[in-house]
């Protein structure tokens, strides 16, 4: 007998472990069953586990353990990545609390660090991962900076070397002081914030007047090789060619001409730092300029800005201001909206930094995996994201791959002290062709995203040619959020079409972002957080599951609510008492026969049987299309609605007080039914499905459930008519509960019903009358083609019959709108409250947004109660006319 209560805490675990034991999630390197793989998007091995992780695993859950009871031979492969900057920063951290500064420890020392904090805390992430019941092969779980890995990366790197796709050379990067180290533009986050432009006149260094440029870094000027205008700006056709000298240091610098120059930015001539902006860098290049770095690394600087040297970037923007003001060069400072960048993981404002990086030329590598997606090779879905993906690909610069940092993997270039010679090696080199041993390693380490961009074949055992890599590659799907779409998607395809000629997975679905309950980005700062941990802790992990799944709806954001994880809860409650009421109906060793032998099934039997067949298909229908949130919901409402709130109502007498064969008969449907639908939801709640399906009775062909195959319509036994007579039923029941829920009718009043019938439906409610008066609670029922509407009834019409309830001795018309007016009256007065609340500007204004928000629902509510309590007042004023 099982529990009165479903507690997740109590059976969990013990599931978990017996998956594991028995090695169910193992995939075989070579079967005759098709392959289906996902690999998991490696979470840093710094984090834990927050909503998104929660989302990402359950649908990926869903899919593998759908495909591995649909008898596919399934590889989910799991992993962690180094995460270099996040990793080396919170080592770092704890090092300075010890007061010991990594520099002092020394590059071995410090990686030994490292690894030292990644085996006592980076199991953390996989643990929590294992509590959200992934079923990943555990045996094959991989680290991006583990020994297999390595050689992969080292391998990627030579050939792109040789083939000319990766170089070293000066180029504008993004620079963050904080960290020390080289950022892709897809590592920055840019924050609009308010700021100001800076007017600053440049004098003639030979002649009277001056050009005025417009800046939102007036400090970089220390830094300026020229001023640049539009040769078509009449405007300024006169100066080109001039020398302007700049303040306070007073170098010299040329006036230029230059296409790029945008004629309506500011005053439409603009400043040329070449070694501090982009676009600067460029000009500089066709112009011959030279590149003058007024900043180190820290943010401090240089002694090419002369009496600022020494100074922080910001100090000196200040001290610039007021030497330009004193010194009459300070125009004008206007309001001016600015995009800031900043480091994604530190948060300090990058800055734009002249440097000698790695970088692997994208170009050849974007234009095949443009084709890839256009040619449908990677489905992309939803398939809005393809548009994103094309522009960002068409639009795309070198990736600058090198990190001034020590956890990770290092370039593998050596350099020759004794002739300079460059080295760039699959292995470690002993000494130059010129004979020396005098070899120094490049100090960078590559971009996480590097390693990263491999995973879907390097996790697979390349560069050799692995059982794996043959049987799994190319993966099938990749699950993941939109925020990685460029980080690591873009760079996968590439790489994978690069060095395996083939897409490195069939689909890509991305899933929404997981918002709070009004719709705002969680984060910290906001205190919005939600952590899964927490939720599965209070409401069971199949609940937060459950939740995740029926969120996912395509292309569209999920605002996430507690209550409706409660409400899930509900819902395992539900399933676990229709196994408890199974087990209550049986004796202990009693034996359920075979569903196809049963020869007694009733009407209510054949319609649950049949419609077996259609929620089979509904269900891998959906799956196969992604729509996780349609496949939660059909399987929601069939168990909740048709086979709780219908079917076993249905059955119940037939278990108290039919015959034998009755009895029989509707167990072996019922339990046939109930099995089929535990093992379709069992990919979104695997814990309690699991728990029920080893108490259920019948011979089991395996030992678990999650390797049961999955059901498909066979399952069901198909009856149209079955179908078609239990519409009719259901409306007929429904018509009166909606006549009784209208007119406040209280469920143990039993109601006389009368029912015109059109067409087959009197036929089949005269023959299905017993099932009417259970469900609807009549103590009599007439059926018939010429039944009348008798004086002082309640309507409800369907499509094959009208629906009369007498009134009269049910309720009394006159006393029930009064009781409505009454009702009316105390609701319009809320409603009047909270317009008034809501039409007061002060109010909207200064009130959070959250709780304005939250009067209008209210206001919205207040209306529709008010429609829906005149319209009762309206059937029955009319239903009292008819008693005249």
């Amino acid at each position: 007998m099982l529990e009165k209560r479903y507690n997740p805490k109590d059976i969990e675990k013990k599931w978990y472990d017996f998956w594991l034991k028995n090695e169910y999630f193992r995939a075989e390197p070579k079967s005759e069953k098709p392959s289906y793989c996902i690999v998991i998007p490696p979470p840093n091995v710094t984090g834990s586990l927050h909503i998104g992780h929660a989302l990402d695993i359950t649908l990926q859950d869903v899919m593998i353990r759908w495909k591995r009871m649909s008898g596919f031979n399934t590889l989910w492969l799991p992993g962690t990545d180094h995460a270099g900057i996040a990793t080396q920063n919170v080592v770092e951290k704890a090092l300075q609390e010890k007061g010991v500064d990594r520099h002092e420890l020394g590059r071995e020392q410090f990686i030994e660090k490292v690894w030292e904090w990644k085996k006592l805390y980076g199991g953390r992430i996989i643990n929590q991962l294992r509590s959200m019941g992934a079923s990943c092969d555990w045996s094959r779980e991989r680290f991006t900076l583990d020994e297999g890995l390595s050689k992969a990366v080292r391998e990627v790197f030579v050939r792109l070397y040789e083939e000319g796709l990766i170089y070293r050379g000066d180029y504008i990067i993004n620079w963050c002081p904080r960290c020390h180290t080289a950022l892709s533009d897809l590592e920055v986050e840019h924050e609009e914030k308010k700021g100001n432009m800076w007017y600053i006149n440049y004098k003639f260094a030979r002649e009277a007047g001056y050009v005025t440029v417009a800046t939102t870094r007036p400090e970089t000027y220390l830094g300026d090789a020229a001023v640049a205008v539009n040769p078509r700006d009449k405007r300024y056709r006169g100066i080109i060619g001039k020398t302007l000298k700049l303040p306070v240091l007073n170098r010299e610098i040329p006036v230029i001409a230059d296409e790029f120059v945008d004629s309506s930015f500011g005053t439409g001539a603009v400043k040329v730092t070449p070694a501090h902006d982009p676009n600067d860098f460029e000009i500089a290049k066709r112009h011959g300029l030279p590149f003058i770095n007024i900043m180190t690394g820290d943010g401090r600087m240089t002694e090419e800005t002369g009496p600022y040297e020494g100074q922080d970037r910001f100090a000196c923007r200040k001290n610039v201001l007021n030497d330009l003001e004193d010194l009459g060069h300070l125009e004008k400072t206007v309001d001016h909206d600015l995009a800031i960048g900043h480091c994604y993981r530190c948060k300090t404002v990058v800055e734009p930094y002249l440097s000698k990086q790695w970088f692997v030329k994208i170009r050849p590598l974007a234009d095949e995996a443009v084709k890839a997606v256009r040619e449908s090779r990677v489905k992309i879905i939803p398939s809005g994201w393809e548009n994103s993906y094309f522009d960002w690909m068409e639009n795309i610069r070198d990736w600058c791959i090198s990190r001034q940092i020590w956890w990770g993997h290092r370039i593998p270039v050596w350099y020759c002290k004794s002739c300079e010679e460059v080295i760039v090696s699959r292995d470690t080199p002993s000494k130059c062709r010129c004979g020396s041993d005098n070899l120094r390693q490049d100090e960078d380490v590559l971009d996480t995203w590097f390693s990263s961009a491999l995973w879907p074949f390097s996790t697979l055992g390349w560069p050799q040619d692995t059982d794996d890599l043959k049987t799994f590659y190319p993966t099938s799907v990749l699950i993941t959020g939109f925020d990685i779409l460029f980080f690591w998607v873009a760079r996968m395809i590439m790489m994978g079409l690069k060095f395996m000629d083939k897409h490195p997975f069939d689909h890509v679905y991305i899933h929404a972002l997981i918002r709070d309950e009004e719709g705002r980005k969680m984060s910290k700062s906001k205190g919005n957080v939600v952590d899964p941990l927490e939720m599965t802790d209070a409401y069971g992990t199949d609940a937060v599951r459950f939740t995740l799944a029926a969120y996912a709806a395509q292309g569209r954001d999920i605002k996430f609510s507690r209550k409706r994880v409660e409400g899930y809860r509900h819902f395992l409650n539900k399933i676990w008492n229709v196994a408890r009421f199974i087990s209550m109906n049986m004796q202990e060793g009693e034996e359920v026969m075979p569903v196809r032998e049963a020869a007694n099934l009733s009407l209510a039997d054949k319609w649950m049987l049949s419609r077996l067949c259609g929620l089979s298909e509904d269900m891998n229908r959906s799956l196969e299309e992604y729509r996780f949130n349609d496949s939660a919901s059909i399987i929601y409402q069939f168990m909740w609605h048709e086979l709780c709130d219908w079917y076993i109502e249905m059955i119940k007498p037939v278990f108290y007080e039919g015959d034998r064969d009755a009895k029989n008969s509707s167990l072996s449907a019922l339990v046939h039914v109930y099995e089929a639908s535990i093992a379709l939801l069992h990919p979104f709640m695997p814990f309690i499905t699991e728990e029920i399906w080893q108490q259920l009775p019948g011979k089991k062909e395996v030992d678990s459930l999650c390797i049961r195959p999955y059901p498909t319509a066979e399952e069901g036994i198909e009856d149209s008519g079955a179908e078609e007579k239990m519409a009719v039923i259901m409306d007929a029941v429904s018509g009166i509960r909606s006549i009784r829920g209208e007119l406040n009718i209280p469920p143990s009043l039993e109601l006389r019903v009368l029912i015109r019938t059109l067409d087959s439906s009197d036929s089949i409610l005269k023959e299905n009358s017993a099932y009417v008066i259970k469900l609807a609670r009549t103590k009599e029922i007439e059926i018939g083609r010429d039944i009348e509407s008798p004086k002082n009834s309640a309507t409800a019409v369907k499509p094959a019959m009208e629906i009369y309830v007498p009134l009269e001795g049910v309720i009394d018309i006159d006393a029930e709108i009064s009781r409505l007016d009454k009702e009316f009256a105390r609701t319009d007065k809320e409603l009047m409250f909270i317009k008034k609340k809501l039409a007061n500007e002060d109010f909207r204004s200064k009130a959070p947004k959250s709780v304005v928000k939250e009067n209008q629902a209210r206001y919205d509510d207040y209306k529709s109660v008010l429609e829906g309590i005149q319209e009762n007042i309206d059937k029955l004023k009319s239903w009292g006319k008819q008693e005249e």
